[in-house]
């Protein structure tokens, strides 16, 4: 008889993921155009550019504004989340609550965002007690350096953390270069589709790769949690480094 595997450990990303983040994105990038106007002192579009562009070269705005800006994380972080009526524009569907209370192992919320923010959203959707703890970017820091998402770095360190082994650990997530990352370091990888649009609408060499195909460092594609009891994670295959 064959001895059972140790039950998976799951990572969820919350935007986009667990709910439709399109409401709360839209204040958001508001609040950081905003913030970037007033503390750099440079106009709206301006702001825009540094915004998106900081996103894309480093996984979190946040991250180029304190390496080239010297600003200061809390307050950032304090400024751009506060979003007044945020609760009454987040919705949960019952059928998400049961899948996510039916899966087994243990399961952490893995974000961006800073914790308050995240706790505010999943007391909304009525998701808070399903998750074993909040994994949120103020949690990201190694050695003094910020390591949000897709940094590997931090994915290695993590599984270290929560006695995973990488191969046992599955990461639900809607952005495809979080993805590529985490499989690297040979996690499992869902790709969440329910609330994108026609292309995964990402920056990079994914931009706008069609949701009807999977990239080979995706291992399951879902329109939905229910879906997730249908996801096997098992040996690592990590992807080989391409020869140069």
């Amino acid at each position: 008889m064959k001895p059972s595997r140790p039950a998976p450990v799951w990572l969820f990303d919350l935007d986009h993921t667990l709910h439709d983040a399109g409401p709360a994105f839209r204040g958001i990038n508001a609040a950081m155009t905003a913030y970037i106007e007033r503390e750099l002192a440079v106009d709206r579009s301006e702001a825009d550019r540094l915004r998106g562009h900081y996103w894309a070269r480093y996984g979190a705005t946040m991250l180029g504004l304190i390496r080239h800006h010297g600003v200061r994380a809390p307050h950032f972080l304090h400024d751009t989340h506060r979003l007044p009526g945020l609760e009454a524009q987040l919705r949960a569907h019952p059928h998400d609550l049961a899948a996510l209370a039916r899966l087994p192992g243990r399961r952490y919320i893995l974000t961006n965002s800073p914790q308050a923010y995240a706790e505010r959203v999943l007391a909304a959707l009525g998701m808070r007690r399903l998750f074993d703890g909040v994994i949120a970017i103020e949690q990201m820091r190694m050695f003094g350096h910020w390591r949000p998402k897709p940094d590997a770095r931090m994915f290695r360190a993590l599984c270290v953390k929560l006695r995973v082994r990488p191969s046992r650990c599955v990461l639900v997530e809607d952005t495809l270069v979080h993805q590529k990352s985490a499989r690297a370091v040979g996690l499992h990888t869902v790709w969440m589709q329910r609330w994108l649009g026609r292309s995964a609408a990402a920056q990079g060499p994914e931009a706008g790769l069609a949701l009807r195909r999977k990239p080979v460092f995706v291992c399951d594609r879902i329109r939905a949690l229910p879906a997730l009891h249908r996801v096997r994670p098992g040996p690592s295959h990590r992807p080989r480094s391409p020869q140069r």
